[in-house]
């Protein structure tokens, strides 16, 4: 009994002195889990995601198991500003700035299964933005990514966003994307993420024969279309109408 009182009297002093209980005392109840902020958001937007590929991409005809895990995996709302983070996930372009928008998540996943890639292919966009799109080619299976933006603020800004997500391996320059990038030339496909009112030749040039090329073709009304190279020239494809922000440039 005196060596029980002793042990009471010894737990007493630990509280007084330490503030808080030894762990495992008889008498604790468990602590309650919860989960911080950060971790909480990270869900709800990962949450978001699954919505949106499954009510808005997949449900409109996107089926490349590949794709569709790529826009789940990218994190849509790193690439905007912060006043439309939570509009990151709802299928409608967003602006960044000079005149410039993110597309909406439809149109990406659409271009990014009409590419048509396979592993190991060379990838040239021309219109980074804010970095989305390569983004996304970037977590297909082994695809090298060379995107070029003409716009200086942009370009800057979406290399820092690029690598702050993790995507480091992107090759990314400011320059006229209407010249292509000659120096990794041949592509095995290449697109557009703005209206041309034709194909550029120079990027046409840049393909390796049979590289697919897709792009917002027209002035007023747009088309979007998708070439593939032959030796004598491109078989082309027209998907419909869409609506992008005018190539800048020559």
């Amino acid at each position: 009994m005196i060596r029980a009182h002793w042990k009471l009297f010894a737990l007493a002093l630990i509280v007084l002195i330490t503030g808080c209980a030894p762990a495992h005392t008889p008498t604790s109840s468990p602590a309650a889990v919860t989960e911080s902020p950060v971790t909480a958001t990270v869900a709800v937007y990962a949450e978001r995601r699954e919505t949106m590929v499954k009510r808005t991409i997949e449900a409109r005809g996107v089926s490349d198991p590949e794709v569709l895990s790529a826009m789940r995996a990218v994190p849509r709302h790193r690439f905007v500003s912060q006043e439309y983070e939570d509009q990151a996930y709802e299928d409608h372009p967003l602006p960044i700035g000079y005149g410039q928008t993110i597309s909406q998540p439809y149109i990406v996943a659409w271009m990014t299964e009409l590419l048509e890639l396979e592993p190991g292919d060379r990838v040239l966009e021309i219109g980074t933005g804010s970095g989305y799109q390569a983004a996304v080619l970037a977590e297909l299976e082994d695809i090298e990514v060379y995107t070029i933006e003409i716009v200086p603020e942009l370009a800057e800004q979406a290399k820092a966003r690029l690598e702050a997500v993790g995507y480091t391996d992107i090759q990314a320059k400011q320059g006229d994307g209407y010249h292509g990038w000659p120096e990794h030339a041949p592509y095995d496909a290449a697109y557009l993420t703005c209206a041309a009112p034709e194909i550029p030749e120079a990027i046409v040039e840049q393909l390796r024969v049979g590289g697919r090329l897709i792009a917002p073709i027209g002035t007023g009304r747009q088309t979007l279309v998708r070439a593939e190279k032959a030796e004598n020239g491109l078989d082309r494809e027209r998907h419909g109408a869409v609506r992008f922000v005018r190539m800048q440039g020559d």
